[in-house]
């Protein structure tokens, strides 16, 4: 299979409030590297000749480029985040060359995503036009209904979406056009909303989102910590 070329779009535009401090979460120091920078980095070691755009709320971005300057933090290039996820992300595709034919979405605040998880998004995007990592539910679950009251759910059939989303970027650029929905909670929403099936791949656990502080210390914990930028590698 002729292999296609990948544009990144790493959304950070997000005031991260929930995890606390003075900075968003996306720009905190852990294992070295500012959260956002392992996002950067483990993408261009896995697609090494694929162009990076990472979308930033416009006040944030003389901080990143001053982090970004004192960091060993791979080639990329910045864009102005919008009202929403969606708004940030349809900004992203619009900076990114046309000529890319499959786009990987990923949250800046996943600092663990592993090379193989990204390689693997890629080939079954590349396969089936549309890759969503997802790992199984293991907490038990219940629903709340408008009263509050709850039942239980079975957990063997849900799953946990995680990024990096991956689709066909000419499917994706048209999903965009649309108008924006509260239910657009991911790219995969957006993608099925218009007419397209969504293709589960298997994600990984260690793939954590960083949302509230504790998860800072589980980040921390669980990096490599030989490993500053890994320079030899970027």
């Amino acid at each position: 299979m002729e292999q296609r070329r990948t544009g990144v779009i790493i959304v950070a535009g997000g005031a991260g409030r929930r995890a606390g401090g003075a900075l968003p979460k996306q720009f905190r120091i852990v294992g070295n590297l500012p959260v956002l920078g392992h996002a950067i980095n483990a993408f261009a070691r896995a697609l090494p000749e694929a162009p990076i755009v990472v979308v930033l709320a416009p006040e944030w971005h003389d901080l990143w480029h001053d982090l970004a300057a004192r960091f060993r933090i791979a080639r990329h290039r910045c864009t102005a985040g919008g009202a929403e996820r969606f708004h940030s992300v349809r900004n992203g595709l619009d900076a990114l060359p046309i000529d890319v034919s499959l786009v990987a979405v990923h949250d800046g605040a996943r600092p663990l995503v592993s090379e193989e998880l990204i390689r693997r998004c890629v080939a079954c995007a590349a396969a089936h036009d549309s890759a969503v990592p997802a790992v199984a539910a293991v907490d038990s679950m219940r629903q709340l209904d408008a009263g509050g009251t709850s039942r239980p759910v079975d957990r063997s059939v849900l799953r946990c979406v995680q990024t990096p989303q991956v689709f066909d970027a000419a499917l994706l650029r048209e999903a965009y056009m649309s108008d924006y929905r509260p239910e657009f909670t991911d790219d995969a929403s957006v993608f099925e909303r218009a007419g397209h099936s969504v293709t589960l791949c298997e994600g990984e656990r260690s793939n954590l989102k960083i949302t509230v502080a504790e998860d800072l210390l589980i980040a921390g914990a669980l990096l490599d910590p030989n490993d500053s930028g890994r320079e030899q590698d970027l």
